[in-house]
């Protein structure tokens, strides 16, 4: 076999030629006159007034920080810590309970769902009703 015999599994179509006469002639599968017929039919979008309001929005050049809170709950602090541990969100990234979001370690939120046994020390995070219990009730402390 030779270079010049080898053929490719992959062939170009032809570019169909309209308005040349024949069965693609004068209005060349464009429907019949007006804007759309012509060659460059150019449009305003229909979305421009929505695009050009944007910027008069309100909050339009500010993120909402509600998300940027993770959520953590106790049962995964009892098995990731130890007792007298100090929990606080760099230690929980550490352990990867929690990512940093955009670059920057999130604000926490421990919340109850599971048990608590060992005494854990809580910095720097909001904490529901009954976390905050059973944290005390376990022996931990809150700051």
């Amino acid at each position: 076999m030779q270079l010049h015999e080898i053929k490719s599994g992959y062939f170009r179509q032809k570019r169909k030629r309209v308005g040349r006469g024949g069965k693609r002639g004068k209005e060349c599968g464009r429907g019949t006159k007006g804007q759309k017929a012509r060659e460059s039919h150019n449009f305003a979008p229909a979305i421009r007034s929505l695009i050009k309001r944007y910027p008069k929005l309100r909050g339009y050049r500010f993120k909402s920080r509600k998300g940027e809170i993770a959520v953590v709950n106790i049962e995964a602090l009892e098995k990731k810590f130890k007792a007298g541990d100090i929990v606080n969100p760099e230690t929980l990234q550490k352990h990867g309970l929690i990512r940093r979001i955009k670059g920057v370690v999130p604000r926490v939120k421990i919340l109850a769902k599971g048990k608590l046994t060992k005494g854990l020390v809580v910095e720097n995070s909001q904490l529901s009703q009954k976390a905050r219990q059973l944290i005390e009730k376990a022996g931990g402390t809150v700051k």
